[in-house]
């Protein structure tokens, strides 16, 4: 697998380039840069910590997120919030508008949302995971300390779609050449920053239009994962107002709150 060292001073110095602060630590590896953070949650500061390779890397309902040295960017960044928990209700679709508008930039088109957080390359027949973003919350100093964790696939693992039995996106598909990991950090980590002001100041309201215009699955009936197993179905009818997922059902429409998408074509 080829190799591009991260530098924290170079991810540094692009955060500076993106109008942004943050204090960088660069990991070789270690368990989970989350589960790093949250031990670290009532430090002062925003703080981007980056590991190369996690050994215990999670993603949402504890499933586990598997990375090969220098195939990921994997980050989780710490922000502080004056605001109730409550008020951060939908705080995982502004960050994949975040870092979907970031990838845009750097002229990965075909990326799109999957509700609630994953990242999805489409245009290319099925839609496939791209990468994901797992958000854990703290009280801290009178306020909220979230931790934000991204996965990123930036080089494709092989073998790896037929030991998960699911189709996966590698951003060297979408990019040519891939740009440095340093780069793609610091981009993403200065979208994210300015995206968590806004969400702060005006909730998920400021982003609920543009995520609709994201969303991979839009107008497609889709089965959706809820408690204790059991699955409904539904065409994706967009965003509730608090987030939630809107389902045109049977029964009529329903708004699936805690749930995972089972099945949307085949991603």
């Amino acid at each position: 697998m080829p190799l591009d060292d991260l530098d924290p001073a170079a991810i540094s110095a692009g955060l500076a380039l993106e109008g942004e602060t943050a204090a960088v630590e660069v990991l070789d590896s270690c368990t989970s840069t989350n589960s790093l953070l949250l031990a670290r949650a009532d430090e002062p500061g925003a703080l981007l910590l980056i590991a190369d390779e996690q050994s215990a890397g999670r993603g949402r309902r504890g499933r586990r997120w598997i990375t090969q040295r220098g195939a990921a960017l994997t980050f989780s960044l710490r922000w502080r919030f004056a605001v109730p928990a409550q008020a951060l209700r939908g705080l995982s679709l502004a960050v994949g508008v975040a870092l979907a508008r970031a990838l845009h930039a750097l002229g990965a088109r075909e990326v799109g949302l999957k509700w609630p957080n994953d990242l999805i390359a489409t245009g290319r027949g099925a839609a496939a995971k791209l990468g994901g973003v797992l958000i854990e919350t703290r009280a801290a100093g009178g306020g909220i300390a979230a931790i934000i964790g991204v996965g990123l696939n930036c080089r494709a693992i092989p073998g790896l779609e037929g030991r998960l039995r699911r189709r996966l996106a590698a951003l060297e598909e979408l990019l040519q050449p891939l740009p440095r990991r340093d780069l793609l950090a610091a981009r993403l980590a200065g979208e994210l920053a300015r995206a968590l002001r806004a969400f702060e100041a005006g909730g998920l309201a400021v982003f609920s239009q543009e995520w609709e215009s994201l969303h991979a699955f839009r107008g497609e009936r889709l089965r959706v994962s809820i408690d204790h197993g059991r699955v409904i179905s539904g065409t994706a009818e967009g965003l509730a107002a608090d987030g939630g997922l809107r389902l045109r059902t049977r029964s009529g429409v329903r708004t699936v709150h805690n749930g995972s998408v089972v099945i949307a074509r085949s991603a």
